[in-house]
């Protein structure tokens, strides 16, 4: 949908341009793209300050992504109809990766030389935006963050001290999963930015939104050579209620280990990290069964199948989460548990060779066994159980690869 507002050109409804006029022409230098989910009362303001902090000398265009279930798309139309810059609007009716999906789609969209992207909720100040652009410009940066975290900058529109807690945490936590991506980045949590345009659209093509954290997913996946960062305060929202959910952190764990699996080693030493936690639920539940009088073999293989489920559960929701549209969850649940099942029945005769035919010592036999089954089981579960996605093969780790080169100590 176009909302025009003057001066405003039109677009095909999807968010590609129009073939004349349209929106993020060679004309116009910054669009501002920004995500709304029901938020009705805070879009007027949100243009009227826009307007009031534009220099002359900065042409610009507003890009709502628009994923709402009120009445927003009606309040961006009326707020359009008084604005003095182009405002449009891609209105989602699936919100496939939450406000990071909407960004990105946004992203795809825009055609002008820097690309702003702020919240609807005037909690990060219009009046920044110009400067956002500018110190760009002057710095010749590739990504320019507003940071709540840099000299002069401010968190004090977080609501109460858990909310902070968890913004420091979460950024502690990100920088050291990433030092190198996101060195000179103070607040990789910021969704207040600017970015040239040229430097999304090379990696557009391997982004994988997910979540709230889209500053993350481009620092990470384009890896922009230069950064800089302008301070800001965090404001309080203006209207409406905050969107930070349990489930919204639960989603950006869920998208810090896709980034960091992003290649295949990564993938197995996470692979390999969840399989040790399953010892907990085995030997719990081979304590309560022998407890209950069972015989401790076939305890043991009912123990096993604890295990087998903890794990299955962990890498299924977490390390292959975004492959598993091709098989129904009760066929992955299978094949996983066959391949951990057969993982057993490999290894005892594998032990016997090295030790009887070949001679190995007893724990450097069962050593060797332990890691040649957990490759062929780890090959197998992504061959077998998870199919990569068309492409994947070709884009995986893409805007990571010389990330795990540097040796900077990280996982």
């Amino acid at each position: 949908m176009t909302v025009s507002g003057p001066g405003a050109e039109e677009t095909d409804g999807h968010g590609r341009a129009a073939p004349e006029g349209a929106p993020g022409d060679a004309r116009t230098t910054v669009t501002v793209i920004i995500p709304t989910f029901n938020e009705a009362g805070n879009v007027e303001e949100l243009l009227t300050r826009l307007a009031a902090a534009l220099p002359a000398h900065l042409d610009c265009e507003a890009l709502f992504v628009d994923d709402s279930t009120d009445d927003t798309p009606a309040a961006i139309e009326r707020a359009a109809l008084t604005c003095p810059f182009p405002v449009n609007v891609i209105h989602r009716e699936v919100a496939t990766g939450g406000l990071s999906g909407a960004v990105v789609e946004g992203l795809k969209a825009a055609a002008s030389e820097w690309i702003v992207v702020m919240d609807a909720d005037l909690q990060h100040p219009p009046s920044l935006m110009p400067e956002l652009v500018e110190t760009g410009r002057r710095a010749r940066a590739e990504l320019v963050v507003a940071s709540r975290y840099a000299g002069g900058g401010s968190h004090a529109g977080l609501s109460g001290r858990y909310r902070v807690a968890v913004s420091r945490t979460s950024t502690l936590v990100t920088k050291g999963l990433f030092p190198s991506a996101l060195r000179g980045i103070s607040d990789p949590m910021s969704g207040f930015f600017a970015i040239r345009r040229s430097t999304v659209h090379a990696h557009s093509d391997i982004l994988k939104p997910l979540g709230y954290k889209i500053l993350l997913e481009l620092a990470i996946r384009c890896r922009p050579r230069t950064v800089a960062e302008v301070p800001f305060s965090f404001q309080e929202r203006y209207a409406g209620e905050s969107k930070s959910t349990v489930r919204e952190g639960l989603r950006f764990l869920a998208h810090l280990v896709s980034l960091r699996t992003a290649t295949p080693v990564a993938r197995m030493v996470v692979f390999g990290l969840i399989g040790l936690t399953g010892f907990l639920p085995n030997l719990c539940a081979l304590a309560a069964l022998t407890a209950m009088g069972l015989h401790y073999l076939p305890a043991e293989i009912v123990a096993n199948q604890f295990g087998v489920l903890w794990n299955f559960l962990f890498i299924d929701l977490l390390l292959f989460r975004d492959r598993r549209g091709h098989r129904h969850w009760a066929d992955r649940l299978g094949r996983f548990a066959l391949l951990a099942n057969a993982d057993l029945v490999l290894r005892i005769p594998l032990i016997a060779l090295l030790v009887d035919g070949m001679g190995v010592a007893v724990l450097p036999a069962t050593a060797l066994a332990l890691l040649t089954t957990f490759v062929i089981r780890f090959v197998a579960t992504e061959l077998l159980v998870y199919l990569p996605l068309r492409g994947q093969a070709k884009n995986a780790g893409a805007g990571l690869a010389h990330e795990e080169r540097e040796k900077e100590g990280t996982p």
